[in-house]
């Protein structure tokens, strides 16, 4: 089973692998020697990469056998001169016809008659015809794997660099290979010479090319562009990007990783500036639009807008809520309200027409286009920008505050989160075929975890049966992951696993995503999720909506309803921005230089210095289902 589900992440999965591996099911008649005799390889290829083998060759064992080192030509010849013959040049012989009538090559008269190379042959000639005794060899085979030992301080990416391959490609060669790489620790690599082994170069970082990477997403990540990679990486160029490619690049400066423990920091208590802040906000709110003696219109218009016009309110309604806050506080602040709407014309008139200079930090625009634009004008001045609700995707400003987490640092929350669980007695991947490159992802950080890819009906429907995975439950913990983008699938899921949960045996079974979408939404999911204790990484956590806070109570009263997820965040995000100011004498990058995080009511902000500009928060939360409610989940 485990050669079967290695021969199938190899040869389906990737492109790169398809090429360099093959599978071969054991045939009767079959035997160790055969089998590497039809693949050009060498017995050890075969049992480095099946170390079952060695026990015993059993009938219908899938099999992976390496592509063969030796060139597509195995067979070749070597030419020994014994004599030479004489021949006169007739009428109309050419050298063709000559090397036709004596069963040798062109070159091989030309090079015998040296003459011939300058001069043309002519009738009545004579030259010299050479005879050969011609020997066939057989190349020998040369191990295509080779054994190495693990040598202090090296790690996969250390290792898969060395011997040119991607972090994926070391795990794969080696499927018990562990987290965590031991001195001495005994690893299957290809068999390239000592000379070509790679060496990493302290005065370089390196990349590992993450799932459905290109050169332009990496030029957005990390800033250097396609030939600085090229230039730095020999065959690159002539191979193209590889999932867990490992990249050598220029050397940055090294920034915070997610999981770096931060001091949480009440900035409440540590107000020192009490001097008024001037903050502008550009949203687009069209109210040029907005007729507020007409509810028919006004609810014609909420609806032919959209999802900008009712993210703008209500984020907009969290902003005068913190503005409310800080004045209890004593913090006066000066708001300043641009309406975009959203027209990138708009937004330079309001650039022009106005003075932007004296503002500590202006919060939006919404629209991507338009806050790029805004960046660019207000970045020679150094004037903070502050993003609200959508992650960036490209930021190359200096003064460009992403609030909203990235999706690879959720991604690398949830995978750290899961790593420091010390009570796991099995890990399984669950996917779609649509999601194979995040299950290839989740299986490189996790060696030992079992990975099962979904069966699809014949309207290529994806769906897992509940004999694919009662095997595979142990008692104990047994943590599951599951990435889809599809609602049908992550229904079909909950459903399976949830009859596999047995108390009586100490069956205990949680569900896990890097990427909680819409797939998780469904009505009638909930139940199955709740009984899953569901985990997932999160920009904001849940709020106790029975709780009765300052902030909710006093929202409530204001509008006549609770406040969501927008309001929220417009009111964490301006009271962060609020209390930062008054935390410093001078600017808002001030209170960068200081290791610290905060938190509000839904949201909480860690900013570090991007590598491409700007900052960007990186502090996210583990949610999960505590029965139909959701909350923050501790460590497990």
């Amino acid at each position: 089973m485990k050669q079967l589900l290695i021969g199938f992440i190899l040869v389906l999965t990737t492109s790169t692998f398809a090429q360099t591996y093959k599978t071969h099911t054991v045939a009767q008649g079959d035997n160790l020697e055969s089998i590497a005799q039809k693949y050009k390889v060498t017995s050890f290829d075969i049992e480095a990469l099946n170390p079952d083998v060695k026990n015993k060759l059993t009938l219908n064992t899938v099999l992976i056998i390496p592509k063969t080192r030796l060139q597509d030509t195995l067979v070749k010849q070597e030419k020994k001169l014994l004599s030479y013959s004489g021949h006169k040049v007739k009428r109309k012989e050419t050298l063709f016809s000559i090397s036709q009538k004596y069963d040798i090559e062109v070159e091989d008269i030309k090079k015998h008659n040296r003459r011939l190379y300058s001069e043309v042959l002519r009738k009545g000639d004579r030259i010299k015809i050479p005879k050969f005794q011609i020997t066939t060899v057989q190349p020998k085979l040369v191990n295509t794997l080779k054994k190495y030992k693990v040598k202090k301080s090296e790690g996969k990416w250390r290792v898969a660099y060395k011997f040119g391959i991607s972090v994926l490609e070391l795990e794969t060669l080696n499927p018990n290979i562990g987290n965590n790489l031991q001195l001495n620790q005994n690893l299957v690599v290809p068999n390239i010479d000592e000379k070509d082994e790679r060496e990493i170069d302290d005065n370089y970082d390196y990349y590992t090319v993450q799932p459905a990477e290109g050169f332009l997403e990496i030029h957005r990540k990390t800033g250097f562009k396609r030939e600085t990679l090229e230039s730095l990486n020999t065959g690159l160029k002539e191979s193209g990007l590889k999932l867990g490619m490992v990249l050598k690049t220029p050397k940055k400066n090294a920034i915070t990783t997610a999981n770096t423990n931060y001091e949480t920091i009440n900035l409440v208590n540590k107000i020192r500036n009490y001097t008024t802040k001037n903050i502008a906000i550009m949203l687009p709110l069209r109210l040029h639009k907005l007729n507020i003696d007409s509810t028919k219109a006004l609810k014609n218009m909420l609806k032919k807008d959209g999802g900008a016009l009712n993210i703008s309110l209500d984020f907009y309604s969290g902003v005068l809520m913190a503005l409310d806050s800080a004045k209890q506080l004593g913090l006066s602040t000066k708001l300043d309200v641009y309406d975009t709407y959203p027209l990138t014309g708009n937004i330079t008139s309001i650039l022009n027409n106005n003075d932007f200079l004296n503002y500590d930090a202006v919060i939006g625009p919404l629209i991507a286009d338009n806050f790029e634009l805004v960046a660019s004008r207000l970045e020679p001045n150094n004037v903070p920008l502050i993003s609200t609700v959508k992650t960036l995707k490209n930021n190359n400003h200096n003064n460009v505050f992403q609030t909203q987490p990235q999706d690879e640092l959720l991604r690398n929350t949830m995978i750290d989160y899961v790593k420091n669980i010390d009570t796991i007695s099995n890990l399984i991947i669950l996917s779609d075929f649509k999601s194979m490159a995040k299950s290839n992802a989740l299986k490189s950080k996790f060696a030992k975890a079992k990975q099962i890819f979904a069966r699809t009906n014949e309207n290529e429907e994806a769906y897992i049966l509940p004999a694919d995975l009662e095997e595979h439950f142990t008692p104990g913990r047994n943590i599951v992951f599951l990435e889809t983008i599809s609602q049908d699938f992550a229904n079909n899921i909950a459903s399976v696993l949830s009859p596999f949960i047995d108390e009586d045996l100490g069956v205990e079974i949680i569900l896990m995503t890097t990427n909680k979408n819409t797939a998780f939404n469904s009505d009638n999911i909930h139940k199955n999720l709740a009984k899953l204790k569901f985990h997932y990484p999160s920009v904001h956590k849940p709020h106790d909506t029975d709780m009765v806070n300052n902030f909710i109570s006093s929202y409530t009263r204001q509008y006549n309803t609770p406040p969501n997820r927008y309001a929220i965040r417009g009111f964490d995000l301006t009271m962060d921005i609020i209390l930062r100011l008054a935390y410093t004498d001078s600017s808002l990058f001030e209170t960068l230089q200081i290791d610290m995080e905060t938190e509000y009511v839904e949201n909480k902000f860690r900013y570090i210095k991007s590598p491409l500009g700007g900052y960007r928060n990186e502090a996210a939360y583990i949610v999960k289902y505590d029965g139909l409610k959701v909350v923050e989940s501790q460590k497990l």
